[in-house]
């Protein structure tokens, strides 16, 4: 079983569930937490869901590393794992996060639903931000007016403002909209974006 496989699979089941749903956008290998993490496929439509995906190929030993920023920015988080992982994997990860397993017979894989991803109670207001390029963000500003003496300032310094100044629930909501809302402009960051870190965004081919 190698990565590609379980990827399949996993996009796949994702257009079953989704595809008829113009509302929800799939996206591969997102970056978080200004390049912290990359999470293998995430789907947007009422919530950020993250999908880390570990095939028999794979080990875990970047998984304690990648959880931090998993935590931070994803509103729900479920790893698809080979069975063998399953028993160390539960060692690990916190127990809102989801588990399907993975299992490969012949050319078909199996997913199967081992625990139900539960809402992240440790979401980042900062990590919320940082999804947003620095025109959306001051944009957001602008319509509530609080944009005063911060037009020439950074992308860090409009993230902390808009951090600041808006609750988790505003932050989830705006950037659900906003990444639904680029279509496939995300696939090339603005210019100012690609002259600073790069932007944690990159879609799926």
């Amino acid at each position: 079983m190698r990565d590609i496989d379980v990827r399949r699979a996993v996009l796949a089941e994702m257009q079953r569930i989704h595809g008829s749903d113009p509302d929800t956008l799939v996206v591969e290998e997102v970056g978080l937490c200004q390049g912290l993490a990359r999470i293998d496929i995430a789907v947007i439509n009422g919530s950020v869901h993250g999908y880390e995906l570990k095939s028999e190929r794979d080990t875990l030993d970047r998984l304690p590393a990648q959880l931090g920023a998993y935590s931070q920015a994803l509103e729900f988080v479920t790893v698809v794992a080979a069975k063998k992982h399953l028993a160390e994997l539960k060692t690990i990860i916190p127990p809102w996060w989801g588990i399907w397993v993975a299992s490969q017979k012949g050319q078909v894989m199996t997913l199967t639903n081992k625990r139900a991803a539960r809402p992240n109670p440790q979401l980042s207001a900062l990590a919320l931000a940082q999804f947003l390029w620095r025109d959306e963000v001051l944009q957001f500003l602008v319509e509530r007016r609080m944009d005063s003496g911060l037009k020439s300032k950074s992308r860090q310094q409009l993230w902390d403002k808009l951090a600041a100044n808006a609750t988790l629930e505003e932050l989830s909501d705006l950037v659900r909209k906003t990444l639904k809302a680029r279509g496939a402009s995300w696939r090339s960051a603005p210019k100012q974006e690609l002259d600073g870190d790069l932007h944690p965004l990159s879609s799926m081919s």
